[in-house]
């Protein structure tokens, strides 16, 4: 059957099974005899398997109470003529008006019809037939009977087909507004029951594997009515009471509905290809208008339960993408923070490399310094030898110490470029530092060695405080460094003639080489930038020797890696200043 479409359902057949109850019918008569008739003339009847249940009223005010308790008759056998002359004619007013009872049929019937005319009674009054008391044999009484309750019959049909489909229209907004499968198949069941008009217990169950994608089919409980609430909740594939499951299987296989005296199986396939079974429990065998409205309720629910699986699997879809947007993010925020570090690490390798020339570009002029002074010498050796006065012994051996000088300070030159070169190789975002036994007062005084011909050209003196070997762990070659740009510094500051000293001690716990000279001193505001990386001070080389910004900066890093610090202390301008390297016996470590 179309599912737009409800079929009117034919009668049923007489040997059709008996129907619970009788036909109730109510005589109206304040005539004991036409009671007592009635009842006579009845015995036995018999109509679809039902028999009747005759009320009797023996006046107009006692059928007001009784139609007003009993709303299931089905024909009232009313007389015209009781209390009063119209009594069973306001008594159909009474029926149709206040009790709104549309379906009773009513038979009205008088001993006297000049009273009330046939066609004026037919005109005026809702009734269904106008009968003689005295022509109204068994026979007809029969005849008419039958006819009455088959109008009846009808007329209940077509009643509940008229408020079924107002229950199904009704609801199908509800239905289809629901966003859970499990309210939905709740209110499956509700709505079944207010069609059905009864107090039934249900269940509905879903074929698992279809539409949960589990591994293995098998079956949900959606909903639960009655007895059968208490299988909602329960771990899919429990079984289900051994009375009901073979329903519900026989339903799932055979894919159509099946209504029984007892239990009734509904099919429901979406076109997603869900399946849904609705086992009804009910006290009654369903009419064939219930089975014809409960059809076409089910071939709306087809498009509910599709709203609702689409519905849920947008919804994890949602929640899938919303998680892989969440990982993506995490994704991204760990590469942006990936690129930050690198981005850092690239400034800082490339602070570095700038670095690293900056300090080719300061610390391989002292060198390449001895180096000039060195080779001028032995200019002036040549030159003292190639006189007349000049011994070759004398010459020759002058000339060997100088060319020694020379190759020391290339040696010193060429393991300097060496070492900045594996520091910039290596990626290192920090100068790495070579620790070994150093003896600092030793490493003072060869500083000093190699620095004095630069003094001795601007006439400056070194002088040298240095203790016993004096120990500790570090890098040679750092130190070296940090104490040769304070030499070189001293030298280029000083004035011509100047005095130079430097001097190893112990103070305390610490370890401290100082270099003094008597150079022009340190402004106010050459504090605050004494250390800082290309900063100019305001005093000037005294040679025209030029600067780059960086001595002091390179000795303040070599001081903080071996855990040390550099310092700077003057009693002001033209009163010289004093440049120290301070390490802490407990952090550089004694040897």
């Amino acid at each position: 059957m179309d599912d737009d479409r409800l079929e009117l359902i034919p009668d049923e057949e007489p040997g059709q099974p008996a129907r619970s109850g009788n036909w109730t019918i109510a005589v109206v008569d304040d005539d004991p005899a036409v009671h007592e008739g009635t009842r006579y003339a009845l015995a036995g009847y018999v109509l679809d398997g039902r028999g009747l249940e005759i009320l009797s009223a023996y006046s107009a005010q006692e059928a007001r109470a009784l139609l007003a308790e009993r709303r299931d008759v089905a024909i009232v056998l009313l007389d015209v003529v009781m209390e009063t002359d119209d009594a069973g004619l306001r008594l159909v007013d009474y029926i149709r008006r206040e009790l709104k009872e549309e379906t009773v049929r009513i038979i009205l019937r008088t001993g006297q019809p000049g009273q009330a005319p046939e066609r004026r009674v037919i005109v005026d009054y809702d009734i269904n037939d106008y009968k003689a008391k005295t022509e109204l044999t068994a026979d007809k009484l029969f005849t008419s009977l039958t006819a009455a309750l088959r109008a009846y019959q009808q007329l209940r049909r077509l009643d509940e087909t008229r408020r079924g489909l107002e229950i199904i229209i009704d609801a199908a907004p509800m239905l289809l507004d629901h966003k859970s499968m499990q309210r939905l198949a709740q209110g499956v069941l509700t709505q079944v029951a207010s069609l059905l008009n009864v107090d039934c217990a249900g269940i509905l169950v879903l074929r698992e594997g279809e539409v949960l994608e589990t591994a293995e089919p098998g079956y949900c409980v959606l909903a639960g009515a009655g007895l059968y609430g208490g299988y909602v909740g329960r771990e899919p594939g429990w079984p289900l009471d051994p009375d009901i499951q073979p329903l519900v299987e026989q339903a799932f296989a055979a894919r159509c509905h099946s209504f029984g005296d007892h239990f009734s199986t509904l099919y429901v396939q979406t076109a997603s290809g869900s399946e849904i079974v609705a086992l009804i429990d009910t006290d009654r065998p369903l009419s064939d208008t219930d089975r014809a409205l409960i059809t076409l309720l089910t071939g709306r629910l087809s498009v509910a339960f599709d709203n609702v699986i689409l519905y849920e699997r947008l919804q994890r879809a949602n929640v899938t993408l919303e998680q892989r947007v969440v990982e993506r993010t995490a994704e991204l925020i760990r590469a942006n923070r990936r690129l930050d570090m690198q981005r850092s690490d690239l400034r800082r390798a490339n602070s570095l490399k700038t670095e690293i020339l900056g300090t080719i570009a300061h610390d391989l002029k002292n060198p390449l310094a001895v180096i000039l002074g060195r080779s001028e010498m032995l200019a002036d050796l040549i030159d003292l030898r190639s006189g007349p006065t000049s011994g070759p012994e004398e010459a020759r051996t002058a000339m060997v110490g100088q060319v020694e000088h020379i190759r020391t300070s290339a040696r010193r030159l060429i393991g300097m470029i060496d070492s900045l070169m594996a520091d910039a190789m290596n990626d290192a975002l920090d100068i790495t530092l070579r620790r070994e036994p150093v003896d600092l007062a030793g490493l003072a005084r060869e500083v000093c060695e190699a620095n004095r011909p630069l003094a001795d050209s601007k006439g400056q003196s070194l002088v040298t405080d240095l203790p016993a070997p004096l120990h500790l762990c570090g890098d040679a070659e750092r130190l070296r460094e940090a104490l040769d740009n304070l030499v070189s510094n001293a030298i280029k500051y000083s004035y011509p003639g100047g005095r130079i000293t430097i001097g190893v001690r112990v103070e305390g716990d610490d370890y401290v080489c100082a270099v003094a000279d008597h150079g022009p001193g340190l402004s106010p505001e050459d504090a605050g930038r004494l250390f800082g990386r290309y900063q100019r001070l305001s005093a000037k080389p005294t040679g025209g020797e030029g600067s780059t910004g960086l001595g002091l900066s390179i000795v303040k890093r070599i001081a903080e890696l071996h855990g040390g610090r550099a310092e700077a202390v003057s009693e002001g301008p033209g009163q010289g200043a004093v440049f120290s390297l301070r390490f802490p016996k407990e952090v550089v470590g004694v040897w």
